[in-house]
């Protein structure tokens, strides 16, 4: 384990003022709270904290940030408190100890909906002081580095959690070494024997060709200092899991494998890094399609180099990354570059991104929505690599791999999204599912009177637009909706003698709780609420069965006095109908139509078989009986038939569209009915209207009794 001095000696290496007293003084605090406390592998507990504060000394943190990691797990899992933190160390310290403490505990690997929710309370504790989260990731890291003294269930759960989330965000917020680590430990874990074969095949590819890096390096170097160039060149491979990512993605064998190597140069100025791609361009030859300018167009996380393939020595593909001092730096540590310090200030590197406008970045639009589009809006923009292209007046668009010109549309405006009809790439008219590639330039045409697709759901890949599709098609659903219901109100309120009016739908919406008499009306119309549950509450004494009429529950004789009854879903037995009862234990009796082909189940077992029949009389219209309808889809059919129905002393209870078409609709009705003959006349004035194309009783075997 690290003693306090030389952890105080690592911070002063890069921060000569800093605060030594207050790094002691939590080193001893958590030394004395996790006395007694061991790790799985039987180190003392304390270990770990200290690990975790080195792993942030390699970023240059400030000494808070250093502090939070020695005593990160205090509250957690010793008698610490946060106002003992606090009365010792300060609110700043006690603030992130308590945050880092708030993301332990959440299951950012549960159910969806639940991980969702944890989603959003890592974004907000991101969003509060994104150190926390800093804190976190190198807590990670080195708990993965140790991994192997845990149970083998349990390093699978860590190390699936790691490669799901946590290498990702680690990526998203620039720190590339520790996404790659943490990625390359995870695979590791979770699949040895492949990482194993990369290893083998790589020593014999050294063994085969020599250790190519030392010679390459060699070569640039040389190059730079005929060109008159100074800068620093590394050389380095690749780790197991990218080659092994890489062989995935492309369907390619380790030895089709281009640029396993990769090399980086670090310039002093920037117009030195545009030389530098000069000079190794002249040198050996460029691969076409793999040359990517992040300085002129840097990443949202303040990334920033040149990226090229070249032909190198004995033609093999090495890619070069070239870069200066300060875009180096923050390559190296992403956003953490803005917390760090040198000779005792903090760094003031111009391309270190402000985590406040970083994280409002990331988080922008995640407000809205249900915690499915949250968790998949957070998934896209976090796991997602860039393609840059450009509007018709040379403006630069970010957009995530894989976009079309839908998604390029709603980052321009949710208003030219919505009315995108199509799109030119470079010119060239292109179909709106064409993948956009870095570079190109696109021009979205557009047209008034355009809604988005539900297509377009399955095209687009960025939140942004997948939001706003989905909010217009709810938008567009909602006004039919609304209008359905209004018509199956009306004819509710004609069914009892009654005109709809204003204040009768807004009392009704207040009495029923649904806000204002559009949620009502979208309500009725979606068939979460019916026309008579209206009718109910305003007129109780219109909506209550007339003397004559036979009450539901004693429809059916043949029953013993203790027997209950219930129609099948399969048939739905109609009064005027012939009817055979089936007996379940604790159900009662479950009435089919004796034509029922569901019976032919129980022909073994006559023992539950009992003969019914309806009681003789006017029955009331309560009993669902549920149509096939094919309807041709023009303005105004629905709303008809709706009438149709009403005139027919028909009440609609539930519509579900199976089915929709540029020219016709299928759609399954569910409507209540008096008896046999009342669905027959309702049949046949629908038979009778030419805008319907077929109409039939539904019947359904896989619906159980």
């Amino acid at each position: 384990m690290i003693d306090v001095e030389d952890l105080v000696a690592l911070v002063r290496n890069y921060n000569p003022r800093t605060n030594a007293d207050l790094i002691r003084r939590a080193y001893d605090y958590g030394l004395r709270m996790h006395d007694g406390q061991f790790r799985k592998s039987g180190e003392p507990y304390f270990t770990h904290p200290v690990a975790v504060a080195a792993i942030l000394t390699e970023q240059r943190l400030d000494d808070a940030t250093i502090v939070t990691a020695l005593l990160h797990d205090t509250i957690e899992d010793t008698r610490s408190t946060y106002t003992e933190v606090e009365g010792l160390f300060g609110h700043d310290v006690a603030e992130l100890v308590d945050g880092v403490t708030k993301l332990t505990n959440l299951q950012l690997s549960s159910s969806e909906s639940k991980q969702a929710e944890n989603f959003r309370k890592l974004f907000m504790a991101m969003s509060k002081d994104l150190r926390v989260i800093l804190v976190k990731l190198a807590d990670r890291l080195h708990n993965m580095r140790t991994i192997r003294s845990m149970r083998p269930e349990k390093q699978a759960q860590k190390a699936r959690e790691t490669m799901e989330i946590y290498a990702p965000l680690a990526g998203r917020m620039g720190m590339q070494w520790m996404r790659e680590e943490l990625e390359d430990l995870s695979f590791k874990v979770l699949n040895p024997e492949a990482r194993t074969s990369i290893i083998r095949r790589f020593v014999t590819l050294q063994r085969e060709t020599g250790d190519l890096i030392p010679r390459i390096t060699a070569d640039i170097r040389a190059e730079m200092d005929r060109a008159g160039i100074e800068a620093d060149v590394f050389g380095r491979a690749k780790r197991p899991y990218s080659i092994w990512r890489k062989m995935e993605e492309k369907q390619l064998s380790f030895s089709s494998l281009s640029d396993i190597y990769g090399f980086r140069v670090i310039t002093r100025t920037e117009a030195d890094c545009y030389r530098v791609l000069g000079v190794i361009h002249q040198r050996w030859r460029a691969v076409p399609g793999r040359f990517k300018d992040y300085i002129s167009q840097p990443k949202s996380n303040g990334y920033r180099s040149i990226h090229t393939t070249v032909s190198g020595r004995d033609g093999v593909r090495v890619e070069v990354q070239i870069r200066t001092r300060q875009m180096h730096e923050v390559a190296e540590s992403g956003v953490a570059a803005h917390w760090s310090y040198r000779e005792g200030v903090r760094a003031q590197n111009p391309f270190a991104v402000d985590p406040a406008k970083w994280i409002a970045t990331l988080t922008e639009r995640f407000q809205e929505g249900d915690n499915d589009e949250f968790l998949e809006n957070v998934k896209l923009e976090m796991y997602s690599d860039q393609v840059f292209c450009f509007t018709p007046k040379g403006d630069v668009v970010k957009l995530p791999k894989g976009a079309t010109p839908i998604d390029y549309a709603y980052a321009i405006h949710t208003r030219i999204g919505n009315s995108c009809v199509g799109a030119k790439v470079d010119g060239i008219r292109v179909p709106l599912w064409t993948r956009l590639k870095n570079g190109q330039a696109v021009e979205i045409i557009t047209a008034a009177g355009q809604r988005p697709q539900a297509s377009w759901l399955d095209i687009v890949v960025t939140g942004r637009a997948k939001g706003a599709i989905r909010k217009s098609l709810r938008e567009e659903d909602r006004t039919r909706f609304i209008k359905l219901g209004t018509e199956l109100v009306r004819v509710a309120f004609e069914h009892v003698g009654r005109k709809v009016t204003d204040k009768a739908l807004r009392t009704a919406a207040k009495t029923l709780g649904v806000g204002d008499p559009d949620e009502l009306l979208a309500r009725i119309g979606s068939a979460e609420m019916t026309a008579r549950e209206v009718i109910e509450t305003l007129y109780p004494e219109l909506a209550s069965r007339p003397d004559d009429e036979i009450d539901t529950a004693r429809a059916v004789l043949g029953l013993a006095a203790d027997q209950t009854f219930r129609r099948a879903a399969c048939c739905q037995p109609l009064p005027g109908e012939r009817i055979i009862g089936i007996t379940y234990r604790g159900k009662g009796v479950v009435i089919h139509a004796a034509d029922c082909p569901a019976l032919a189940d129980f022909e073994e077992q006559p023992e539950r078989w009992v003969d019914l029949h309806w009681h003789s009389g006017r029955h009331p219209a309560e009993y669902s009986v549920s149509l096939d309808l094919t309807i041709a889809n023009d303005a105004g059919v629905l709303g008809h038939l709706c009438t149709l129905i009403g005139t027919q002393k028909a009440n609609i209870s539930n519509l579900h569209f199976v089915d929709r078409k540029p020219d016709y609709y299928s759609l399954e009705l569910e409507v209540e009915l008096r008896d046999v003959e009342h669905l027959h006349n309702l049949l046949t004035a629908l038979e009778a209207e030419s805008d319907v194309a077929q109409v039939e009783r539904h019947r359904d075997l896989a619906r159980k009794p």
